[in-house]
């Protein structure tokens, strides 16, 4: 399975960066209130972007480079992505 970083909205507009293996049993975790504390009291939450990573290392080195962009640069970054399915 393909390694994704993903960052999501939560119901209080705030945004959320992580990586998975299981996209959708991530998400799903986060809007039961089971996928980590920063989103436990924030849900609903919406997947607002998704990138797919080559391995764990390389989705832990692109989500610490999310996480280090302030919040103007990380809506800019999802508004630019390319939603190709």
């Amino acid at each position: 399975m393909p390694w994704h970083v993903y960052i999501i909205e939560c119901s209080d507009s705030r945004l959320y960066t992580g990586i998975t293996n299981n996209l959708d049993r991530r998400i799903k975790a986060h809007n039961s209130g089971n996928g980590c504390r920063f989103t436990k009291y924030r849900v609903p939450v919406e997947l607002v972007y998704c990138e797919e990573a080559l391995g764990r290392s390389q989705a832990l080195k692109k989500e610490a480079q999310i996480k280090q962009l302030p919040r103007e640069k990380k809506l800019k970054l999802i508004a630019n992505q390319c939603l190709v399915k």
